[in-house]
């Protein structure tokens, strides 16, 4: 990459060791110029206030918060930031992520290299959006059944009237809500329809 600008980079997770990990891979790249980090929103849209940094990566799911609503502040409290997107589990679609302000979405399972350049193209006006980030089943990879029953829960439908609606045992359907869970790193139903919705999963 011939663009020789120096810039700094805000990482934004609250996992310790993803954290430093991030702030230590980040540091040792010649082309950073500062690193700064922070383990919330607030503490995040602080430093970018700060710093004004030209990129930020933030992780998909912070916490309670979701990523993609804190790009959007971040964006708003400077304008010049740009923002990577990462996460361990979750998925996000491009066109989501671009909804939310975001230049791009990596994996945290991508060989460091990898994404420390996916950090400096974002930092540096290029958009990273791998593939396999927008599935035809939909963002985070869920299954064609799992999108129903996502939508059916957001309908206000129990698990009983879910199996009747899709002539599915209960059990099953218990199997399939255990996975949404999973997938959207939630715990119960109402985070899970409030999750969707951020996504763009559910109307």
């Amino acid at each position: 990459m011939p663009d020789s600008r120096r810039l700094c980079v805000l990482v934004v997770d609250d996992h310790d060791v993803v954290h430093w990990g991030f702030r230590l891979m980040l540091g040792q790249q010649a082309w950073v110029e500062r690193c700064v980090s922070a383990r919330s929103a607030a503490e995040a849209l602080e430093l970018t206030r700060r710093y004004e940094p030209d990129v930020a990566v933030v992780d998909l799911f912070l916490g309670e918060e979701s990523g993609a609503e804190i790009c959007e502040r971040l964006r708003e409290a400077w304008g010049g930031v740009r923002i990577l997107l990462v996460s361990g589990a979750g998925r996000i679609s491009p066109s989501a992520a671009r909804a939310a302000g975001a230049s791009g979405f990596v994996s945290k399972d991508l060989p460091a290299a990898d994404i420390a350049r996916a950090v400096r193209m974002v930092g540096l006006g290029h958009t990273v959006f791998p593939p396999q980030a927008e599935p035809s089943t939909g963002a985070i990879g869920l299954s064609a059944r799992e999108r129903e029953v996502l939508q059916l829960i957001g309908s206000g439908a129990t698990n009983r009237e879910i199996a009747e609606k899709l002539h599915l045992s209960p059990h099953t359907i218990k199997e399939h809500t255990s996975a949404l869970y999973r997938k959207l790193e939630v715990r119960n139903r109402a985070e899970a329809v409030q999750r969707a919705q951020r996504l763009g999963l559910a109307d």
